[in-house]
């Protein structure tokens, strides 16, 4: 959807089911010298939680978000060079996650501004329960030097979520709803820069 606007350069960190180093999603982030860092998942619990959620980067999250940042990063030990790539990052040490996401504090605002566009959009479009906006040290985002936001879409371990998931409808309706709000965010940058926006 966004590739059929001449004004948004889309990069993609991948088209097909394959696994990128985190490290690497990033590097393809910075190296397109993106504006704007938007990564797109679906959530698992042991329960049937539900709702959709917006991340951005904390260098100072509270202790369960910690804990969500320590699951989801803890796919670095996956990675053959992860001693490398990380330069001794420790998924359990909170005070490696504070020292590595310092930078990315002068983005915070514009992150939390999409954040917000995107759960106003889930929410009010798509009628879809609010779990928020919420702020977590994840490796994925700390990677990139710009923007970012990591979304929650909603949770494959809730049956009813999983099948809107799965649907063309489900896919349709919650890509337009991340579109329209990167379009928002994209109206107040052009604000105040009028430059071409990559994604």
């Amino acid at each position: 959807e966004l590739e059929k606007d001449p004004n948004i350069k889309v990069v993609y960190t991948r088209k097909t089911d394959v696994f990128i180093e985190l490290v690497e999603r990033g590097k393809i982030a910075n190296k397109a010298d993106a504006d704007l860092f938007v990564s797109v998942h679906c959530n698992a619990h042991n329960t049937s939680a539900s709702g959709s959620e917006t991340y951005v980067l904390s260098p100072n999250g509270n202790k369960k978000n910690m804990e969500v940042a320590k699951a989801e990063n803890e796919v670095i030990y996956l990675e053959e060079n992860y001693e490398t790539n990380y330069a001794g990052f420790d998924v359990n040490a909170p005070e490696s996650t504070i020292t590595l996401t310092l930078i990315q504090e002068e983005f915070l605002d514009q992150s939390i501004l999409l954040a917000k566009l995107i759960q106003d959009k889930f929410t009010n479009q798509l009628k879809r329960k609010n779990r928020g906006v919420k702020q977590a040290a994840f490796v994925v985002l700390h990677q990139t030097i710009m923007p970012s936001v990591l979304i929650e879409t909603g949770f494959i371990t809730n049956t009813t979520e999983r099948n809107f998931l799965k649907s063309t409808k489900g896919q349709s309706e919650i890509s337009h709803a991340i579109v329209e709000a990167i379009y928002g965010y994209k109206q107040l940058l052009d604000e105040n820069t009028g430059n071409v926006l990559t994604v």
